[in-house]
């Protein structure tokens, strides 16, 4: 069973379903002393709730659990009844269907309340005729360490295994719950974007005639908060550079179909899908600071990173956030490679400005591309999604291979 509640998690839960059916595929079935295979075949079934992409690998989804993505704790609150039904049907499809495991692809706060109500009922239902025990699984950790340090100690209560793509997370965990299995993967962007080049970049100018990335979000809040701002400084930017192109990339056709339904001028490109490409073509971006950040820094783009919440929502994050950054990249170089501005400070004004920077200063542009190859160098190596599913094997390994009969 798997459950990814954005757009981020759909696409990670599609890789790890096609590294899974290639990891099982290799585990033996195991002949009885009559020769009869126990485990006539070892192919995986997945359901659960997720969105297309995992649709389109092969998973029964329940519903579209991206397509109620939110932000803040606000939203949370704002739509508590629905998030409870959804999480209490999920919690009885598992029941019914009694999956060996649950992977809780990201969307911790959904995915951390839904593993505690599972585990708890496979620990008060362990009797002679209740023997259902599904390993709980984490793939992406929260960001534990940035805040709310104390839901480390709810996740070593209940769940197996946590799957990290960053490398400091697995000490970080070590120091404060260490009977928490937690194995760092790699970064999945790493098998995104084809081959790394062997050295850090050699071209540094932008064109003549630039062309700005907009990718202001996954969830329907951030677009509504983003979108205006991005306009406003894109508009900046052209009165120096007249020819200049914009192209915003959204990960799917609802959030396409608000940013047409937005104001904004008839030149700006908007498409679905096709973020590679989009960053090989961009010499600079404009992007909310998540996990989107990282896919400029896997491909060397510099970066404007931005956010914008409700007032709400940013006085509940400043007083829990105990991080420096909120782009990954900045945090995992402990600088900030990526100009970022938050809150009251992401006006289009300020944006514009530090993307004018990137595109005139040729040593700035130098500099950041030269750090984004290092901050890509530490993650390690391609292969994440196939180390998960290695990963996940060993952890059901006693329960996919029976042992040999001793007759």
């Amino acid at each position: 069973m798997l459950i990814a509640g954005e757009a981020s998690g759909d696409l990670l839960g599609a890789e790890l379903v096609q590294a899974l059916r290639e990891a099982l595929a290799g585990v033996e079935a195991v002949p009885t002393s009559d020769y009869q295979p126990l485990h006539a075949s070892l192919e995986p079934r997945f359901f659960g709730a997720g969105g297309p992409r995992m649709a389109e690998a092969g998973v029964d989804l329940e519903f579209d659990l991206t397509a109620h993505a939110v932000t803040g704790i606000s939203d949370v609150l704002k739509n508590l009844l629905k998030f409870r039904r959804l999480l209490n049907q999920l919690y009885h499809l598992a029941i019914a269907r009694e999956p060996d495991a649950i992977v809780c692809i990201d969307f911790s706060g959904f995915n951390r309340r839904l593993a505690h109500a599972l585990k708890s009922y496979a620990r008060t239902h362990s009797d002679w005729f209740h023997d259902w025990n599904p390993r709980l699984i984490q793939y992406v950790s929260p960001q534990v360490w940035a805040s709310r340090e104390g839901r480390a100690y709810d996740m070593a209560r209940d769940y197996d295994l946590v799957l990290s793509i960053f490398p400091f997370e697995r000490d970080w965990y070590a120091k404060r719950v260490p009977d928490l299995r937690v194995e760092f993967v790699g970064n999945p962007l790493l098998d995104r974007y084809g081959p790394r080049p062997p050295g850090p970049p050699t071209t540094f100018a932008a064109h003549p005639t630039p062309t700005v990335l907009l990718l202001p979000g996954s969830r329907p809040g951030e677009l509504q908060r983003h979108l205006p701002v991005m306009l406003s400084a894109v508009e900046m930017l052209r009165r120096d550079r007249p020819g200049l192109i914009a192209r915003m990339v959204l990960p799917d056709e609802r959030l396409a179909a608000q940013a047409k339904a937005a104001p904004r001028p008839t030149s700006l490109e908007i498409q679905v899908g096709g973020l590679p490409e989009a960053l090989r073509a961009a010499d600079i971006a404009i992007a909310s600071t998540g996990t989107v950040t990282m896919e400029c820094a896997a491909m060397g783009v510099p970066t404007v990173a931005l956010y914008r919440t409700s007032w709400s929502n940013y006085q509940i994050a400043k007083r829990v956030v105990k991080v420096k950054y909120l782009a990954m990249p900045n945090l995992l170089a402990n600088d900030e490679v990526f100009p970022e501005f938050i809150q009251n400070a992401a006006t289009a004004e300020n944006i514009a400005r530090a993307a004018d920077e990137l595109l005139r200063d040729g040593s700035r542009r130098k500099r950041t591309k030269e750090r984004l190859f290092e901050i890509i160098e530490s993650l390690g190596r391609p292969g994440a999604s196939r180390r998960a599913a290695q990963t996940i094997v060993r952890l059901l390994e006693p329960d996919l291979v029976p042992v040999r009969s001793a007759a």
